[in-house]
């Protein structure tokens, strides 16, 4: 494949990664969720500390959305730069989260996702480095 070629389909693989980060954590398809990250991914941003490995990310997430009923994480503009086999990805994010102890309010996050990834030996790109930059909140009552 030309050089060219392999930059469009790095590039295309890696997006697919962040769609998928979202439609899966949106829909609770968290196998499919995991698959997005290296086992020994580290994840920042979230809280004081950083969360080493899937697993360990995987349970603060599933244990975090026991709050939001429901989702929608909408991916925004994208930054790529491609070296190799890793790649530094900034992605913005709006994320709604419908509140469980208050069904009429929503809160909306603002931020950008910046990841490090990595392609595996199955050819598959991966989040290596998961960090959580907040721009900022807000906290709406549902007006439908």
């Amino acid at each position: 494949m030309p050089a060219d070629a392999q930059f469009l389909a790095d590039r295309i693989a890696i997006m697919d990664v962040m769609v998928k980060y979202g439609t899966a954590v949106d829909a609770r398809e968290m196998e499919r969720y995991r698959s997005c990250f290296t086992e020994d991914v580290v994840v920042v941003g979230y809280g004081p500390e950083a969360m080493e490995g899937a697993d360990a990310y995987l349970d603060y997430v599933v244990t975090a959305l026991k709050n939001f009923p429901g989702t929608q994480h909408l991916m925004g503009n994208q930054v790529v730069e491609l070296d190799g086999d890793v790649a530094l990805v900034r992605t913005e994010v709006q994320a709604t989260h419908f509140l469980k102890d208050d069904p009429d309010a929503i809160m909306t996050l603002w931020a950008t996702y910046v990841d490090d990834m990595v392609r595996g030996s199955d050819g598959q790109w991966r989040i290596k480095r998961h960090e959580l930059v907040r721009r900022g909140s807000q906290r709406t009552v549902n007006q439908l």
